[in-house]
Order: C-alpha cells, then sequence, then structure tokens
C-alpha cells in the first residue's frame, strides 16, 4: 500500500503543502476555520500519519511531553492529566504519564529518565524533596511547570488553588449551618506540601474570624493509613467534633469509611465538606457537600505556559504563582436537619 504523504493531504483537502504544514504544527492561526476542518477530514480519511521522526529532525523536537503527577490516585489529578493530554494533543504532542507515589526518589528518577529521552518540556506535581534537580532543569532552560504544588525560592511557574480560600469556604458553610466543632483532616505534611499546608492555614484563619477557638487536637494530618486511628481518637474526646473537614478526596474516602463503621448519621452526628469533588458526590447519600477546582482552566493555563517556554517566547506572567478560585457545591453532608437521617449499616 502506497504511504501518504503531506503533499496527499494538501491535495485532497485542496489547500498548500505549507498550510498542512502549519496545521500539523498547531499554527491554527494562520488558517481559516474552514481550512482546518478540511485538513481534518482529509487526514482522518487518508489516514495519513505524521512522521514524529522526521519532525524531531527538523524542528529538533521530540514533540513529547511529560507530566509526573505525585499521586494518581487523586481524582483531581486524573482530571488534570486528561485535560493536559487532550490540549497537548491538538498541537501534535504525545505525552509520557508517570506517577511518583509521593515518593521523591521516584520522582527524581523519571525527571531524569524524561530529560534522558528528550522530552520538549515537563508538568510537575513536586513531592518537594528534589530541590537541587528542579534548580538544575531552571538553570538548563528546561521548559518546566509546577501544578497544584509550588517550592519556595525557585522561580518556576506554579499553577494552584487558592487554598486558603478554599478552605475557608468549607468553614464558613458549616459555621452557617450552626457547627462549632469543626475538625481539619489531611495527608501527612511532613514534606511541606503546599495545599494541605495552606489549607490548614485557611481553616485556622476562617475560625478565627468566625470568632471560633482554633483546637490543635482538631487538626490531624497523617499518613492515610493513620487516618482511621486518629479519628478514632478524635471521637473519643470529651467534646468531639460535630464536624470534619477532609481537605482532599482520599481523605475523604477514610472519613466516609470511619463513618460508616462506627453508624455516625450523616450530617446529624457528623457533618463533612470535602475539597476537591468526587465523581460520586452528587448521588453519594446523602450527598456531599464539596469545594472543587477547575480543572480545565488549570490545565490550560498549564499547558499554555509550558509551550510559551517549548516555544522560547519570553510572555511568562511576572506573577510566578497563579492561582484560581475554587467552587463550592453545597448539598447535604454538612446541613444539620431532621429530615436527614442517613446512617451507614
Amino acid at each position: 500500500m502506497k504511504k501518504v504523504t503531506i503533499s496527499d493531504v494538501a491535495k485532497h483537502a485542496g489547500v498548500s503543502k505549507s498550510t498542512v504544514s502549519q496545521y500539523l504544527n498547531g499554527r491554527y492561526e494562520y488558517m481559516s476555520e474552514r481550512t482546518r476542518k478540511k485538513i481534518e477530514f482529509s487526514i482522518r480519511e487518508l489516514k495519513y500519519r505524521p512522521n514524529i521522526v522526521a519532525r524531531s529532525l527538523t524542528k529538533k523536537t521530540t514533540y513529547t511531553i511529560g507530566i509526573i503527577v505525585a499521586n494518581i490516585l487523586h481524582y483531581f489529578s486524573t482530571q488534570i492529566i486528561r485535560n493536559i493530554e487532550q490540549l497537548f494533543n491538538k498541537y501534535g504532542f504525545h505525552t509520557i504519564v508517570c506517577n511518583a507515589d509521593d515518593e521523591p526518589a521516584k520522582e527524581r528518577q523519571y525527571i531524569e529518565m524524561l530529560m534522558a529521552k528528550q522530552v520538549d518540556g515537563i508538568i510537575i506535581f513536586p513531592t518537594g524533596d528534589n530541590l537541587d534537580l528542579y534548580q538544575q532543569m531552571k538553570k538548563l532552560h528546561f521548559p518546566i511547570v509546577f501544578m497544584d504544588r509550588t517550592i519556595e525560592g525557585l522561580k518556576i511557574p506554579s499553577i494552584m488553588l487558592h487554598n486558603e480560600k478554599a478552605a475557608e469556604m468549607a468553614v464558613n458553610v458549616l459555621v452557617d449551618n450552626g457547627h462549632e466543632r469543626i475538625a481539619m483532616m489531611t495527608a501527612s505534611i511532613v514534606h511541606n506540601i503546599t495545599p494541605r499546608i495552606e489549607r490548614i492555614e485557611g481553616y485556622k484563619k476562617a475560625l478565627l474570624k468566625n470568632g471560633l477557638n482554633v483546637r490543635d487536637e482538631y487538626i490531624q494530618s497523617v499518613d492515610i493509613e493513620q487516618m482511621k486511628e486518629r479519628l478514632h481518637t478524635m471521637f473519643q474526646l470529651k467534646e468531639r467534633p460535630e464536624a470534619i473537614i477532609a481537605a482532599s478526596d482520599r481523605v475523604l474516602i477514610e472519613v466516609l469509611n470511619y463513618a460508616k463503621e462506627q453508624q455516625l448519621n450523616i450530617p446529624n452526628d457528623l457533618a463533612i465538606v470535602a475539597i476537591d469533588d468526587v465523581p460520586y458526590a452528587s448521588f453519594f447519600t446523602p450527598t456531599l457537600t464539596t469545594v472543587s477546582q477547575p480543572t480545565l482552566q488549570m490545565a490550560e493555563k498549564a499547558a499554555e505556559l509550558l509551550l510559551l517556554q517549548i516555544k522560547g517566547e519570553e510572555k511568562l506572567p511576572r506573577e510566578r504563582i497563579i492561582r484560581f478560585e475554587g467552587q463550592l457545591n453545597e448539598r447535604e453532608s454538612h446541613k444539620k436537619s431532621k429530615d436527614l437521617h442517613h446512617v451507614f449499616r
């Protein structure tokens, strides 16, 4: 079977070879929407496959980017990865996804592997313990964007939620529904993971704004495996929490499992608000109140900033950290109501 060439695509679409080349390189601004669709149709119709090796040699690029996620089990992470992959695919880039499992050593291995493969740039959810390697990448002007987390002292663009405001939203919605003894649970902060620390800080500030005391015994930051034990300890207190803010989706699962084991009535025995939305939030019983992140917009900004660096353009924003606002999704799990009698059995 004769191999389909760029000339065949151009002839089929009724455009020039240079126009097809511009399309393949993602330079859509040089053509009309009608022309773009004609080329798309011709590529599909002829089953054309660009010669990636030839393009790499010509452009001195591999048309490949890496994504190193701290922990792929987080729903937020999978949504970000999916959106980034789709965005870069439109520009003809392939994506390599690596999961560091929150282990700095594993993250280091993946960074070194991706750079050895000469990827054009990397988006990293940093573990925080590879400062020397981040600095080396910055010194080499290697295209890099941090997602969800940032590292102090590095001028690396970072895409983040406004974590303190998200925690404040969670506290306020609980206070507005009559709750005062509000706890906060996060995963471990041993490695100074930015969103966990900021969410705790936002929680403390919001309590004080609402005239409530900050109680150390209500703030728990431990590994996932220890959460059930810490929850049990909190619920043995003379004044046990009447509400809890789960700082991530994985924390939320542990809280819900504990509530089921202890047959706690949600929200009357224990009100719950989670930071990070989950796909089952709207049909869980009771439905779960969450603060969600705008994953598509965050992925778009990360892709934009990485592409600017790959192209060598000096148009990066002055602000190193770009923050996005969370959205409060009010459902049932935070409301005190006699009409809600959801008990796990």
